[in-house]
């Protein structure tokens, strides 16, 4: 086998959910539990591009990712999005992982405490939701997962305009010709990710028969938001949060930057309860794709020296 093809050391298992009237993807790794960790993806990726950080965590976890609607192998809309139904379908992801787990195991009164691992998007929807459902969340790791610049009231005219007319045009996919010819792109973007990662990549990104191969994703998801990003009520809803919250960076992020004075340590601090924030040198924003060893390595631990501390 080519050294450039990465091989799984924990096997997925691939299942099929329907939450809120959408026929979801699910993997599951690891022995059958009934509070597996839940892995959220991030925009444009899919549950199977957690296999690095699964494999550099202990085998004996249970681990459960999720595909977003519209990404991976979860069905799409075929319409624009709404952030708000991420929380919606993560919820009721945690109301079937419960309505399963055995009864001697489930809690008799109140729903149990999930916990996740969000990147990206998924750590801005873990972290969301978090605030906004305190119990529903026992731990919630986020890598890079600290929302995004803020936005100015000002802003709104201009990006209703631009939504508008986004939607006189039906959004198009991106094509490759060959795998080879997708993770010679995801490489040469992202020096920092190994070969072997950028093929896995590539192939989890591809599922359609080609060439041409069709990124898979729902094209919809590229239109702006016409509501603007607030970001003082995402931070009104960190504030909220009851669970220890570790919040995972990479030294060498492109997005974080973005943030200016929002995106300093003091500013996480001011609104995260406890927070720890560990940031990992020579890695950018797709850290667990970059080195899940060295992100398995701070998260593995602190999950096992948060147990029991949350909801």
């Amino acid at each position: 086998m080519s050294a450039d093809c990465y091989v799984a050391v924990v096997p997925p298992r691939e299942e099929f959910l329907v939450l809120r009237g959408l026929r979801h993807r699910l993997l599951r790794w690891g022995p059958p539990a009934a509070d597996p960790i839940v892995l959220l993806h991030g925009f444009q990726d899919c549950s199977d591009t957690f296999q690095f950080l699964v494999d550099a965590l202990p085998r004996d976890w249970s681990f459960v990712g999720l595909d977003w609607r519209g990404f991976g192998g979860t069905e799409a809309t075929g319409e624009p999005y709404w952030f708000p139904d991420y929380l919606a379908d993560l919820e009721a992801l945690l109301d079937a992982l419960e309505a399963a787990a055995p009864a001697a195991l489930a809690a008799p009164a109140a729903p149990r405490g999930g916990r996740i691992i969000g990147h990206s998007m998924g750590g801005n929807v873990a972290a969301l939701y978090a605030g906004v459902r305190p119990a529903r969340v026992s731990q919630l790791v986020s890598l890079e997962g600290f929302g995004l610049p803020r936005s100015q009231p000002t802003d709104a005219p201009v990006r209703y305009r631009q939504w508008l007319e986004q939607l006189r045009r039906p959004p198009r996919g991106s094509n490759y010709g060959s795998i080879a010819e997708l993770a010679g792109l995801l490489a040469r973007r992202d020096p920092r990710l190994p070969p072997a990662h950028a093929d896995f990549v590539a192939r989890a990104w591809t599922r359609d028969p080609g060439p041409p191969l069709a990124l898979h994703f729902d094209p919809w998801h590229r239109l702006v938001n016409p509501m603007l990003y607030r970001r003082e009520e995402t931070e009104a809803c960190w504030r909220e949060i009851a669970a220890p919250v570790l919040m995972v960076l990479g030294e060498e992020s492109e997005y974080r930057p973005r943030l200016l004075e929002d995106g300093s340590d003091a500013a996480f601090r001011a609104h995260f309860r406890r927070l720890p924030l560990a940031a990992l040198p020579r890695l950018g924003h797709l850290l667990h794709h970059e080195d899940p060893g060295a992100v398995a390595a701070v998260v593995g631990p602190w999950l096992r020296a948060t147990a029991g501390q949350g909801a």
